[in-house]
């Protein structure tokens, strides 16, 4: 049919992403491999320090990750959503993860992070760069933060 967008097309996959993260995406897969390295290793430095005051054992450690790796979300009063992180500098590829997820959901809706498809990385090419391993360490911080913007959303 003339105008119809078949159900398993990736545009419907990447169309569910808040536009920063959307646009990430977009960049990594257009990307040569090495360069998708490096950007993971960019990525990684920039990863703030936790807020003063606030330590890892404030966050919820991700076991599935082969470097200990915590995680939190708290949604501000204008009902953004806001994550923090602690990981090793010596573990750049869960941190380049999860500084993607700073730069394309943080200050999101709840909603928004809800709707991020729970194997959206795939999308960027990075099996290609990670172990099997390191992408279910992936999967699994996107599936805390996903459950803790679910809790806190119903509180």
């Amino acid at each position: 049919m003339v105008g119809t967008i078949p159900a398993s097309s990736d545009w419907t996959k990447v169309s569910s992403l808040p536009p920063r993260l959307e646009q990430i995406v977009e960049l990594m897969k257009a990307s040569p491999k090495q360069v998708r390295v490096e950007a993971m290793l960019d990525y990684s430095n920039r990863i703030p320090p936790l807020p003063e005051g606030m330590d890892s054992s404030e966050l919820e450690r991700v076991p599935e990750c082969q470097s200990p790796f915590f995680v939190a979300t708290e949604i501000d009063d204008q009902g953004q959503v806001h994550l923090f992180f602690d990981a090793p500098r010596e573990a750049p590829t869960v941190r380049g993860f999860a500084g993607i997820l700073l730069d394309g959901l943080d200050g999101q809706s709840p909603d928004a992070i809800l709707d991020v498809p729970n194997d959206f990385y795939y999308d960027m090419g990075l099996e290609e760069v990670v172990t099997p391993l390191r992408l279910r360490g992936m999967g699994a911080i996107l599936a805390r933060i996903k459950r803790q913007v679910s809790e806190q959303a119903a509180a």
